[in-house]
């Protein structure tokens, strides 16, 4: 265990230099930090410690744990976390490489998108080990609601989610695409 404790720290240096050597900034470019963003459409999304975007790191770290709980836990739980330590640092640099990111840009939604702050990425990877404590603690059904409440509020709200997302970047769907642009305030008609 103390092994997979030590992996999980060197997880998030792994994104942090990782990602600084590849060019992105410590932090936004307007030099501010806050713990919170609220629009997708925000200039500061992907930027600071947490968005709409960080509901689905949660919802990945809570996942992998449930999985290890079926799995059973003496084999499970090892295993698990290992998994999500390897799926949490594998996307985080994983999304900034040229393909992702060109993948992404193909979408409305993320047009102008510039990749994550080292902050915002080491923070998704933190809320992703977060979100695989509370999986691996909370009663199974506990877990399966809130991962169902986080995904129709983050799919509501800022008309995105893992689950969103996913169908955008393996297969588009233009009425996604569309149900997203209608929310977009760059789109709106003008006075």
């Amino acid at each position: 265990m103390k092994l997979l404790s030590l992996a999980a720290l060197l997880g998030s240096v792994a994104i942090g230099v990782t990602l600084r050597a590849w060019g992105q900034p410590l932090v936004s470019a307007s030099g501010k930090i806050s713990l919170w963003v609220n629009s997708v459409w925000s200039g500061e999304n992907s930027q600071q410690i947490a968005d709409w975007y960080t509901l689905s790191h949660v919802i990945h770290g809570m996942l992998i744990a449930l999985a290890g709980r079926a799995l059973g836990w003496r084999i499970g739980f090892p295993l698990a976390l290992g998994v999500a330590i390897a799926t949490g640092v594998g996307w985080e640099i994983g999304e900034h490489t040229t393909w992702v990111l060109e993948r992404f840009r193909g979408e409305t939604i993320y047009q102008g998108y510039r990749g994550d702050t080292v902050l915002n990425a080491v923070c998704d990877y933190l809320f992703m080990l977060g979100g695989f404590a509370l999986g691996a603690s909370a009663r199974v059904r506990t877990s399966l609601l809130l991962i169902l409440g986080l995904e129709v509020a983050s799919a509501l709200v800022a008309r995105d989610s893992l689950i969103l997302t996913t169908i955008r970047v393996v297969h588009p769907v233009p009425a996604i695409t569309a149900w997203q642009d209608a929310a977009n305030p760059r789109s709106a008609p003008g006075p």
